[in-house]
Formats: C-alpha cells, sequence, structure tokens
C-alpha cells in the first residue's frame, strides 16, 4: 500500500496568550507499497506529526494524505503504529498481548492463536509465550511490541523512534530483525528516527527534515545493495559518505536554529 503528502501543512493552535505553532510547510512525498523510509530531522521539525498524518492520528490545516490515493481520513486496520513506549497490558502474557489486536477481527481462537504463535516465533520470542512484561528485558517487550503490531497483518507499519530507550547492543539487533521481518513481509514501512545509522541501514530512502517549521530538506536514495549484513555499518565506503553527508546537513540545520 502507498503513502502520498500532497502540500501538507499542519498548523497547532496556541494556548490563550501565545501564538499558532506551524509543524509542517507544504510537505510533499511519496512512499511506494512494500518500500521502506526513514524520517529523519532536528527534534521539533515535526517527525512525529507527519507520522501521525500518516497513520489519522492528525489531518493537515492545508494539503492532502493519501493512502492508495484514497484520502486518510482518520486511523484504520490497514496503518499500525509502534511508540517508543513499548505500550504493553501489564496483566496480560506475551501470547496475550499479541493476540489483543486480533479479537477485534472476530477471528476464531485456533485460527488466532496460530497467527500468534507465527508472529512469535517472528521475532524469536518462543518459549516465553506465558511470560508477563514485568518478567521480560527491554528488548524482549520491543519484540513482543513489534509481533503485536505485524499480527493484524496491516498494510502499513508506522515506528516512532522504537529503539530510543534501549542500549546499543539490542538496538543493533533489532534493527536487524526488522529488516529481516521486512525483507519477508515486504510491507511498506516507514521509521522515524534521530540515529543516521540506523536510516541509512535500514532505508531504500531517506527523507531529511528541516528545522521547524518542518519542511523536506532533502529524500536520498540508500544505494547500498540488500540484502544489508550488520558489517556494512562499519566497513562501507558508501555508508560512512552517506552518513557524513547526512550528519552535516543535520548539523546545518541545527546551527541555523540556534542562530535565529
Amino acid at each position: 500500500m502507498s503513502v502520498r503528502l500532497c502540500n501538507v501543512s499542519k498548523v497547532f493552535e496556541g494556548r490563550t496568550g501565545s501564538g499558532p505553532t506551524l509543524a509542517l510547510d507544504n510537505v510533499s512525498c511519496e512512499i511506494e507499497a512494500g518500500e521502506f523510509v526513514c524520517i529523519i530531522g532536528p527534534s521539533g521539525c515535526g517527525k512525529t506529526t507527519l507520522l501521525h498524518t500518516i497513520a489519522g492520528f492528525s489531518f493537515p490545516s492545508q494539503g492532502m494524505a493519501l493512502s492508495d490515493e484514497k484520502p486518510i481520513t482518520g486511523p484504520g486496520p490497514d496503518r499500525i503504529i509502534m511508540f517508543q513506549e513499548y505500550g504493553l497490558f501489564p496483566w496480560l502474557t506475551v501470547f496475550q498481548n499479541i493476540e489483543f489486536g486480533l479479537r477485534a477481527k472476530k477471528m476464531p481462537a485456533a485460527e488466532r492463536a496460530d497467527v500468534v504463535r507465527y508472529y512469535i516465533d517472528m521475532v524469536g520470542l518462543t518459549g516465553f509465550e506465558n511470560r508477563f512484561p514485568a518478567e521480560i528485558s527491554g528488548g524482549m517487550k520491543q519484540r513482543v511490541s513489534i509481533a503485536r503490531a505485524l499480527a493484524p497483518d496491516p498494510d502499513i507499519v508506522l515506528m516512532d523512534e522504537p529503539f530510543a530507550a534501549l542500549d546499543s547492543l539490542t538496538r543493533d539487533i533489532l534493527q536487524e530483525e526488522i529488516l529481516r521481518i521486512w525483507e519477508k513481509t515486504k510491507k511498506t514501512f516507514v521509521l522515524i528516527t534521530h540515529n543516521i545509522d540506523e536510516a541509512i541501514f535500514l532505508g531504500d530512502r531517506v527523507v531529511a527534515m528541516s528545522a521547524r517549521p518542518g519542511r523536506i530538506k532533502e529524500t536520498l536514495r540508500v544505494d547500498l545493495p540488500r540484502p544489508r549484513e550488520p558489517a556494512v555499518r562499519s566497513h562501507n565506503m558508501r555508508f560512512a559518505e552517506l552518513r557524513e553527508h547526512l550528519s552535516q546537513m543535520l548539523r546545518s540545520e541545527v546551527v541555523r536554529t540556534a542562530s535565529r
């Protein structure tokens, strides 16, 4: 399923005594079905607002957001969003947390169980089905969150800095897992991140945003072959060139904002 944003602007009205805030300014981009697109930019540039617009949680003040050329009028089962927080129900087991979203589909219990077991195996949690969130690590909790997002079979997976709270080793491992899952499912993935290496490693394209008001400063195609091995992060000259280019671009935006 594809996504298209056409001249999207978003204004948040200020509280009494403060003026409105222009969060997004004339943003246009297209995300093809089955593509992995990463969005980066300085803090406060509107990345999350952009993601919420695709999710249907936020509506443009101007312009249009389309999914498969149909206007996005609200959240829908074709789109799922993962947040930085795990959002697991502490009173439910791993199995029950993953199953939760399937109950709304009125799927027979036996079929639900098969789907849950499939995704438990996919994210490497076999043997932990009956554990509660308090009994597993942060990395495992994020795996549960990934499985829960995928189980209802959405067409578009939206991820808002899902690995930001994890240690670097766990983050690297989960990046590799997400890449493996994307390559297997070929769903459309859109990921928000502050991590340049993460964006390059995962993405087909990187959309770089300017400081607020958020505009698309550059869209960069990641011309690295797939499948991508972990060593590409540290042993590939092209990866290093892309990293330096994006670092310089983001640094210039931060400096520009600080000098206002």
